[in-house]
């Protein structure tokens, strides 16, 4: 019983030591770290910029086709249709795909910039294999470099006349 008592003892006598040197330990070693220049980071109160290309039909729909903050621009998915909101190309997916584009053009100049500042693109499709065939047009949008992506097959998108939507993000370069 002694021997049992004595050993326990000398256990946490010994695990006391332990502790007590680790936290002298690390005190020292944080006084004698050399000292850290703090540095303030300010970060700009950017007010978001929207652009309506359609603004009767985009208000009618609820959403903005585009919004930039600071050097970033998030465009709204393009569909085809007419400045009325009419799908347009109706069951030419390969047509639809250049309407697409066409406004997405629009979309890049107003802000300035070119499909070259397109970092992510996502298309969205009720008709992969049809796309997957019209999909080499992009060649003639990118010509430097493809940007990073997804392409989805969708069950639907707004309007069943409408087979594709192209998304983009976009940062400019000062």
């Amino acid at each position: 019983m002694k021997t049992s008592l004595i050993s326990k003892l000398s256990i946490l006598f010994f695990l006391v030591f332990i502790w007590t040197f680790t936290i002298q330990s690390c005190d020292q070693k944080s006084k004698e770290a050399p000292n850290v220049i703090e540095k303030e980071i300010t970060i700009k109160n950017e007010k978001p910029e929207y652009f309506l290309l359609r603004p009767e039909v985009e208000k009618a729909y609820g959403y903005s086709h585009a919004v930039k903050i600071g050097n970033s621009i998030k465009v709204s998915g393009a569909v085809s249709m007419d400045d009325e909101g009419n799908p347009t190309a109706v069951g030419d997916l390969a047509q639809q795909m250049k309407n697409c584009y066409a406004d997405l053009e629009k979309v890049l100049a107003h802000y300035g910039c070119t499909f070259n500042d397109v970092v992510k693109e996502d298309v969205f499709t009720t008709d992969m294999s049809k796309f997957l065939e019209a999909a080499g047009y992009r060649t003639e949008i990118y010509k430097n470099h493809f940007p990073s992506g997804t392409w989805l097959g969708v069950k639907e998108l707004a309007l069943p006349e409408f087979m594709i939507e192209i998304e983009l993000e976009v940062h400019k370069s000062n």
